[in-house]
């Protein structure tokens, strides 16, 4: 393991991106591209050294490694190439005549500054990548630190990263938990945390401090809910995949499953099923491994004082960090595998029916995502109207973290923010409104400036027709519009008629529309992967 980054270096460190960003260099649109494009060739040139890391912290399998690291990284890069120009464009908002035509309204898309990755051990990779990509294309400089946990990834991004990317406004640095608290006395603008609820609370103490905004990427008990509609034999097996996958170390796996009593028995059946599928020619060995001796042995902890019934697996070899996939039913929330999230191979099942699920699930923290496998849609209705999480899958796991142009984060416990495409530019991106007020209209808006009089107020009194009536109940209110006369009149005329303040006058209220940008070699909105024309490391900023 290379030596921690020394306090001095951090500094050093701190003052050189800032530097940068007061330069203004990251602001360029062709700096943005060309960082992109090396981060690019920086994952295509090292992935052999990318999977033996991977492979030495977590035993990862080669398939997981390319399935969830390079996979989503790559592709999240190509979109942000074709997509930075339009994001960074500015968007005009749709300001009515005054504020729209005369005072050229733009909202102008603007980096937020100097921003702190803080990266997680499970996918030591991606969960630094992905923010960081989202703050390039943003015109932020950036301080990255990743999981000290995973030793031989964390090792590899301090070696690639200066290679590849601008020293001038990208650095890497290491440490602990001694080293972190030290970096977050430092001033940033925006700072990115993937990691556990408790940390994130220390996270955002220490931003309160400089008042700096914080996006935190945590977990929860995420739960899935089986009700006898679904397909009982595709349910179990999804489920018990994401258990596997990185042997459940996983923000998004499913953390223990509510299944309807009257199908229990049969749920289990196929989950036993399934796991002897899975391990079928050395699929043991192709299972990640906890990623250390501490959570090896809070995990053991947790089984150990189950007093719940072990049905399938249970297998653990402490010296290879193996525990074998393990489902634990008979199991209520005041066992010790529902004490906190899992993060881990166990999998406990819980009988309840989808509204004792719902009922249950609101009295944990809201999780980062929640699983509802039907064929009910009056089921999955219901349980949507009666739980809250950062999102939700529907007969499957994890697919809504990989919806292309949607947001990817938690709500409460589960974190703060969010990103992925378009939402991770916006997160660290401050949009700046602009108007220019023309000295001639000096005329219309003298009205305004003191001695103040009676015929003053009335010049900004809004006397108009509001569409609605006093005394209104819920059940008068009509679904479908708004306050009809109001609206129109708001809209025809404006609050101060014969002063030129006038509100919206076309599309509907609080619509906005994108500055046009010239035509480029590729259709902008249209979100299939479309590899950007770049050819080697080389590649300079003017390229």
């Amino acid at each position: 393991m290379a030596p921690f980054t020394t306090p001095e270096e951090v500094q050093d460190a701190h003052r050189t991106i800032h530097k940068t960003f007061k330069s203004g260099l990251t602001k360029s649109i062709a700096w943005r591209k060309w960082q992109l494009k090396q981060m690019w060739w920086m994952v295509c040139d090292n992935e052999k050294e990318i999977a033996a890391a991977l492979h030495a912290d977590l035993n990862r399998h080669d398939f997981e490694t390319h399935f969830i690291e390079f996979g989503t990284v790559k592709t999240d890069i190509l979109h942000h190439l074709n997509n930075v120009e339009r994001w960074a464009a500015d968007e005009i908002p749709d300001a009515g005549f005054l504020f729209g035509t005369l005072g050229r309204a733009r909202i102008r898309k603007e980096p937020l500054g100097v921003a702190l990755v803080l990266g997680a051990w499970n996918f030591p990779f991606a969960v630094v990548l992905k923010p960081l990509m989202a703050a390039i294309s943003a015109g932020c400089c950036a301080m990255l630190k990743p999981s000290e946990i995973s030793v031989a990834s964390q090792d590899l991004m301090l070696e690639i990263i200066p290679k590849y990317l601008d020293s001038r406004a990208i650095r890497v640095v290491t440490g602990g938990p001694k080293e972190t608290t030290l970096i977050l006395e430092h001033r940033f603008d925006q700072i990115f945390y993937t990691g556990s609820g408790n940390v994130g609370k220390i996270i955002q103490k220490a931003a309160a401090k400089h008042l700096t905004p914080t996006v935190l990427e945590l977990g929860g008990q995420g739960p899935a809910i089986v009700t006898p509609s679904a397909n009982i034999d595709v349910s179990a097996k999804r489920i018990l995949f994401s258990k596997f996958l990185n042997s459940g170390q996983i923000c998004l796996a499913t953390n223990h499953v509510y299944v309807d009593p009257s199908i229990h028995d049969e749920f289990v059946d196929r989950i036993g099923y399934h796991l002897k599928e899975f391990l079928k020619n050395g699929g043991k060995d192709g299972m990640s491994r906890i990623i250390s001796d501490r959570n090896f042995e809070r995990v053991a902890s947790l089984l150990e004082g189950t007093q719940g019934k072990v049905v399938h697996g249970g297998e653990q070899d402490k010296a290879t960090r193996y525990i074998h996939p393990t489902v634990v039913t008979d199991v209520t929330l005041q066992d010790s595998v529902m004490s906190q999230e899992l993060f881990s191979p166990l999998l406990p099942i819980v009988k309840a029916d989808y509204k004792k699920a719902c009922e249950l699930t609101q009295t944990l923290e809201h999780p980062l995502a929640v699983y509802i496998f039907s064929n009910d849609e009056k089921e999955i209705d219901e349980i949507l109207s009666n739980t809250q999480s950062g999102g939700v899958t529907i007969n499957d796991i994890m697919f809504h973290a990989g919806v292309p142009n949607a947001p990817f984060g938690g709500v409460g416990g589960s974190g703060t923010g969010a990103y992925q495409g378009k939402y991770g530019f916006d997160t660290f991106t401050h949009n700046r409104t602009i108007v220019r007020v023309p000295f001639w209209m000096e005329y219309f808006l003298g009205f305004r400036y003191p001695p103040y009089s009676d015929k003053s107020v009335a010049k900004v009194a809004l006397n108009t027709k509001v569409g609605f009536k006093r005394g209104e109940t819920m059940e008068d209110q009509k679904i479908g519009g708004g306050a009809s006369d109001f609206l129109q009149s708001y809209i025809d005329f404006g609050p101060l008629e014969g002063n030129l303040i006038a509100a919206p006058s076309t599309g509907s209220p609080g619509s906005q529309k994108t500055q046009a940008l010239p035509p480029a070699n590729k259709v902008y909105g249209k979100q299939e992967m479309i590899a950007p024309e770049f050819r080697d490391p080389s590649t300079t900023l003017k390229e």
